[in-house]
C-alpha cells in the first residue's frame, strides 16, 4: 500500500519507475508485482534480481529452462526508493546490497537502518545521548522459555502496569502487546518470541503520541508536530495501514516550548543513529507530569493516504510529489559524496 502510494505520486515526466516487488519468500520479481503480492500468486511477473557488485546497476532477470537459469539485464537502475516495512528490507539487510551494487538509494544507511530497527540497541544509543526515554528491559526468548518465572518476577520489580512487549527486531508494531498483570505479561513474551530472539519490555505510561518527519542527510530539517490519537488500545498495525478511525492531528495542540523541545530532540535523534534521508520520530508526551519521551525512529514510515510522514510535510508546506523529489535527491547527493571517498589503502614501498 505505500508503495503504490509513492509510485502514483512519482512524476512520469521526471522518472522511468521500475517496479520489484520481494515477496514473503524472499523472492525479487517484475511485473504485475502489485497484482502479485496482494494475490500471493506469481502470475504475469518474472524472477529478477540484484548482483552485490558495482560492475553494473543493471536489475537482471532469471530466464529460466528446463537445463539451467541465465541471467539477462532488464533495465539500468539510477537509483533506488525503498519502501519495506520491517526485516530484510528496513533493518540494513537491503542497504547492503544496495551499498555492494554501489547504487544510491532512498533513506537510511546500513547503520542507521539497524540501529533504528533493533528498539533494544536504538534505546542504549538514546541513553548513551542523553535523551530521555522510558525505563525498559531486555530479554532473551530463550532464557525466557527457560526461567519464565524468575522473568516476570524480574519485570515487576523493575516495572509496573501496563507495560508494553515488543520483538527487538520488527516493523509496524507487529507482536507488540500492551499488558496489564502477570497472566498477559506472560502471553505477551510468547507472542513476541515467535518473531524475534531479543524482547523488549517497556514501561507504560498514559501519554499522547507525538510524531516529527525528519528529512535530510548531514542537516536535516523537522516538520511541524503532529498527534495520533488511536481508537485502538494503541497504534497497532491495523490503526496504521487498515484503519481510517485514528485522529491525526495536525499540528498538535502543543505550547511553543513544547514544539521547540520535540523538534529540536527529533533532529538529535535522527543525528545520533546516522539516518539519512528521512525518518519519522515519535515521542509520548506523559500526560501526568509532561515530560518527553522519544519512543522510536522509523527509517521507512508508512507512506499510505493515512500516513503521518507525508501529511506532516504536507502541513509544513511540502506536498507529496516534491518530497518524493527531495528525497531522491538526498539520495543521489549522498551517493555522490560517498563515491569521493577512499575504500582502499595501497603501502608505500621504499
Amino acid at each position: 500500500m505505500s508503495a503504490k502510494s509513492v509510485i502514483a505520486a512519482l512524476d512520469t515526466d521526471k522518472y522511468d519507475v521500475v517496479t520489484i516487488g520481494i515477496t514473503k519468500t524472499g523472492r525479487w520479481i517484475v511485473g504485475d508485482v502489485a497484482a502479485a503480492l496482494e494475490s500471493g500468486r506469481e502470475v504475469d511477473v518474472q524472477r529478477a534480481t540484484l548482483l552485490p557488485s558495482p560492475e553494473t546497476s543493471a536489475l537482471m532477470r532469471f530466464d529460466e529452462t528446463a537445463e539451467q537459469a541465465n541471467l539477462a539485464d532488464v533495465v539500468e537502475l539510477d537509483v533506488v526508493f525503498p519502501v519495506l516495512h520491517g526485516p530484510y528490507g528496513e533493518d540494513g539487510t537491503v542497504q547492503g546490497l544496495l551499498e555492494l551494487a554501489d547504487l544510491p538509494y532512498v533513506g537510511a544507511g546500513v547503520v542507521g537502518s539497524a540501529v533504528g530497527m533493533d528498539k533494544a540497541i536504538f534505546k542504549a544509543v538514546m541513553q548513551a545521548h542523553e535523551l530521555p526515554v522510558l525505563p525498559w528491559r531486555l530479554i532473551i526468548a530463550s532464557q525466557w522459555r527457560q526461567h519464565r518465572t524468575e522473568m516476570l518476577d524480574q519485570m515487576e520489580q523493575v516495572l509496573t502496569y501496563p507495560m508494553f512487549v515488543k520483538p527487538a527486531n520488527l516493523g509496524s508494531s507487529v507482536g507488540i502487546s500492551k499488558v496489564n498483570n502477570r497472566e498477559e505479561l506472560a502471553d505477551g513474551l510468547d507472542q513476541a518470541a515467535q518473531h524475534d530472539r531479543r524482547l523488549v519490555v517497556e514501561q507504560g505510561v498514559v501519554a499522547r503520541e507525538l510524531e516529527v518527519a525528519v528529512m535530510g542527510n548531514d542537516e536535516p530539517i523537522a516538520s511541524v508536530v503532529g498527534e495520533i490519537r488511536p481508537r485502538r488500545d494503541f497504534y497497532d498495525y491495523v490503526a496504521k495501514y487498515v484503519s481510517d478511525d485514528s485522529e491525526l492531528i495536525i499540528p498538535a495542540d502543543l505550547s511553543a516550548e513544547q514544539r521547540n523541545a520535540v523538534r529540536s530532540m527529533a533532529l538529535q535523534v535522527f543525528k545520533a543513529i546516522d539516518c539519512a534521508g528521512l525518518g519519522r520520530v515519535d515521542f509520548l508526551l506523559d500526560k501526568t507530569n509532561e515530560q518527553i519521551y522519544v519512543n522510536e525512529l522509523n527509517t521507512i514510515p508508512g507512506f499510505t493516504r493515512i500516513s503521518m510522514y507525508p501529511k506532516l510535510w504536507q502541513a509544513s508546506g511540502l506536498d507529496y510529489p516534491e518530497l518524493l523529489d527531495r528525497l531522491i535527491a538526498l539520495a543521489r547527493e549522498r551517493h555522490a559524496i560517498k563515491r569521493k571517498l577512499k575504500t582502499s589503502y595501497e603501502v608505500e614501498r621504499a
